[in-house]
């Protein structure tokens, strides 16, 4: 008997997402890229270390070239910015100047694991993908960033931490829905930018009568 012929009798990866057999495989693609650039905008090493301990640990294919979050050294590194962040995450105002120090990582970083989704689908894909991608990680970091600014308004820290939590759970139930069942994924996200779009609407009316120049009292 070979030595290497367990090897064989292993089961092969699991796809990251599952359609039940629908033919829909450049959907499901599509589906992820969105799903990832919008997670990326929320909690970013935690997304880069969950597809790489799937992928390295889970048994799990990661489709394009997301292969090298597997990567040990990106395992390390997201690792250890994702234990920074959680706490970060909860100081107030600290986590409004990780949030503007993070405007310029999400976003090009949701372009990039977007467009890497579709690694083997042609640069054209690669590139709209990139685009859906960094645009909503764009739009769910706007829309944190401006709401935890405006709770930072508050003396007291408890609407900080809740308010941290809260996005812990909706990126980890959001995660989970995404890989279990996409289509209803999907259309929690077109929810979700709805929604993202009025706070974003609020946030920057309030911004502007805030800095908006007071009128001074007619004289007689």
């Amino acid at each position: 008997m070979n030595p290497t012929d367990w090897l064989d009798r292993l089961p092969d990866p699991a796809p990251l997402l599952d359609w039940s057999g629908l033919p829909l495989d450049l959907a499901s693609l599509a589906v992820l890229a969105a799903g990832l650039g919008w997670a990326s905008g929320l909690r970013l090493y935690a997304l880069v270390f969950a597809l790489g301990a799937l992928g390295r640990f889970g048994g799990v294919q990661l489709p394009g070239g997301l292969e090298v979050l597997t990567h040990s050294w990106v395992l390390g590194l997201s690792g250890l910015m994702l234990f920074a962040e959680f706490f970060a995450d909860k100081l107030p105002w600290l986590d409004s100047l990780w949030d503007g120090l993070h405007t310029f990582i999400r976003i090009p970083a949701g372009a990039a694991l977007a467009a890497g989704v579709m690694g083997d689908q042609g640069a054209a894909t690669q590139v709209i993908a990139g685009l859906l991608g960094g645009s909503l990680a764009a739009g769910t970091h706007l829309a944190k960033a401006g709401a935890r600014a405006a709770i930072n308004t508050s003396p007291e820290p408890v609407s900080n931490v809740l308010a941290s939590f809260g996005e812990d759970a909706m990126f980890l139930g959001g995660l989970w829905l995404l890989f279990t069942n996409p289509l209803w994924f999907a259309l929690g996200l077109l929810v979700f930018v709805l929604f993202a779009v009025a706070l974003i609407v609020l946030l920057w009316r309030f911004v502007k009568r805030i800095f908006r120049p007071r009128q001074r009292p007619a004289t007689s």
